[in-house]
């Protein structure tokens, strides 16, 4: 296929699919996290390959990006920044434990994790998520293709709806970026 029509096709699918987003869901995961912000929660995120890009990258924009005066900040981490951290997980465990050791040190009831995992079933991220569970946190999966098992084991999944790996990354950053939109919108301009 020509060049031209390989782009054009994946815009066209990338906006279909768009429009497709549960934004339901989506809603439900900005008022989980507008709620874990006024009461102190943390906030954990999570995931590999490029869904660990997504995950830092919205640990970061919840701590800067939201910051309103008269409100408390995010206490967003990233389990996916410390190098170290993470490879002693792996080596001296099993890659499986990866983020599931983290938790094991800082998470409390009430808290937030969530997952990153394109497929859904990914196994270091579903371990997380059973542990968090297990632990009284709140669990959020962000994934795509029917879900895989994520979807069935966390508290609010949100699903991309597409069979494209590339296109449910794209869309997993444009969901963070609206939700950090609209957090920033709602703490500015409260109802």
């Amino acid at each position: 296929m020509p060049v031209d029509r390989v782009i054009t096709q994946y815009l066209t699918d990338l906006t279909a699919t768009l429009n497709r987003l549960p934004t339901e869901a989506i809603e439900q995961l900005i008022a989980l996290l507008h709620e874990a912000r006024l009461q102190g929660r943390q906030v954990f995120l999570l995931g590999n390959g490029g869904s660990a890009a997504t995950a830092s990258h919205f640990a970061c924009d919840l701590a800067k990006n939201t910051i309103t005066a008269g409100l408390p900040s995010f206490r967003a981490i990233s389990l996916v920044d410390n190098a170290a951290l993470m490879t002693a997980w792996a080596n001296d465990t099993a890659y499986d434990n990866l983020f599931c050791g983290q938790l094991g040190c800082l998470l409390r009831p009430g808290d937030i994790v969530i997952g990153i995992s394109a497929s859904g079933n990914s196994p270091n991220v579903l371990r997380a998520m059973e542990m968090a569970k297990a632990a009284g946190a709140v669990t959020v999966g962000l994934t795509g293709f029917a879900g895989g098992k994520l979807k069935g084991l966390v508290d609010l999944a949100i699903v991309v709806p597409s069979d494209c790996m590339e296109q449910i990354e794209d869309l997993h950053l444009v969901i963070e970026h609206l939700v950090v939109t609209a957090l920033r919108e709602r703490a500015s301009h409260p109802a």
